[in-house]
């Protein structure tokens, strides 16, 4: 394509972010192969797993496989085949441990002392020394914590002062069609000043904070709808045996560990607030699953809100299946991950809902003239045009 507009993906894990950028024409929730007229370039990460996923999907994309403290900018272009100015977007998501609420209570996290904090100056470093036109770094809410605002300080001060105008916002994935009540903060910059202005929130529904709704939106989507259609066929491991085997299977729907406490109607086995909420958390089949955790210890969901029979023929909750995960994270069926379930899990779990990197490089892509508002798809051939308005 000669209109193809170029893209580099930092810390790009198995694609989530760059399955949004090469797919953000499409109408929301759907994968029809319409396309963008963005492509990723080149895409660098550490974890070799997730960049054969990766290369799989996206085999047109050059990947380097090594820690981006120690890739030069200069490489990177290289590699794309660019130079410094000629990159569309910068896109990344710096891994978000250091920012995340599990693994707050090491000091050095609850500190903001955690040296992988690090990796957002070389994210400004890379957008410095490219100078794309615009940039969408992507990260758990944690980063606009108090606790991490000398970091987020420093982070949106060398953007700017490397010559971009800066937005963040935290965004909740189901308020835009994502059947998962996941809080990602998105920061965003235009090199030639502008601001950006995010997208419209779409849905509305009851999350872990809010029990409003908004009538004039469209509700929240829910697990059980996205499932349909997907074929019934079990995974190994997938039954959740063991310890808390009779008590997770006995949990409702929507409910968790709470359920078996005195104030509700299961066993009186644990105490109140004593546990994760994620702890033996069922999914409720017409709300939106909490969010996938990438690295999840054994009893802790969500489960499937429905039980299957273990060897024994007795009843135990089920763990979510690879397709029903790639569901919630809004991923294309046919998108294929390398590694078994559990290395599956910890790359969907660290990426970006799709759906929800679309809304955003989409919104960008309109406000840049690349795409046309009205949702007829690239309009290269008017980017001059709209530019000048």
């Amino acid at each position: 394509m000669t209109n193809e507009l170029p893209v580099i993906s930092l810390f790009a894990g198995a694609g989530g972010l760059d399955c949004a950028v090469e797919r953000c024409a499409e109408p929301p929730l759907v994968h029809d192969g319409s396309g963008s007229p963005l492509r990723v370039r080149v895409a660098t990460d550490y974890d070799g797993t997730a960049l054969q996923t990766l290369a799989r999907n996206f085999p047109h994309t050059k990947t380097i496989l090594e820690d981006i403290r120690t890739v030069s900018t200069s490489d990177l272009l290289k590699v794309a085949g660019l130079s410094k100015g000629e990159p569309t977007l910068v896109v990344g998501g710096p891994p978000c441990t250091p920012f995340s609420k599990s693994g707050f209570w090491i000091e050095e996290k609850r500190n903001s002392q955690d040296p992988n904090a690090s990796l957002l100056d070389e994210y400004v470093r890379v957008v410095s020394e490219a100078q794309p036109e615009a940039f969408v770094l992507e990260n758990v809410q944690g980063l606009t914590y108090r606790t991490h605002q000398e970091q987020l300080r420093r982070l949106i001060t060398g953007l700017r002062e490397s010559g971009y105008s800066v937005e963040y916002k935290v965004l909740l994935a189901a308020e835009y069609g994502v059947p998962q009540l996941r809080r990602r903060v998105f920061v965003v910059g235009r090199r030639d000043g502008k601001p950006f202005h995010f997208p419209p929130i779409t849905h509305s529904g009851e999350s872990e904070r809010d029990r409003e709704y908004d009538p004039s939106k469209l509700p929240f989507v829910g697990v059980k709808e996205v499932f349909d259609g997907l074929p019934a066929t079990p995974e190994n491991g997938e039954i959740a045996d063991g310890t808390f085997g009779e008590l997770a299977a006995e949990v409702p729907p929507g409910q968790n560990y709470l359920w078996h406490t005195d104030r509700y109607g299961g066993r009186p086995v644990f105490k109140w607030r004593s546990r994760y909420w994620t702890f033996l958390l069922r999914l409720d089949p017409d709300r939106p699953s909490t969010t996938v955790q990438a690295q999840p210890g054994p009893w802790v969901g969500p489960f499937h809100w429905e039980n299957v029979p273990n060897a024994d023929g007795e009843m135990r909750a089920r763990r979510l299946r690879v397709p029903e995960l790639k569901r919630i994270m809004t991923f294309p069926d046919e998108f294929e991950f390398i590694g078994d379930r559990r290395e599956v899990q910890r790359q969907i779990g660290n990426a970006v809902p799709v759906e929800l990197g679309k809304v955003v490089i989409r919104a960008l892509m309109e406000q840049m003239g690349y795409l046309d508002p009205l949702g007829d798809g690239a309009r290269p051939e008017q980017v001059q045009e709209t530019l000048l308005f």
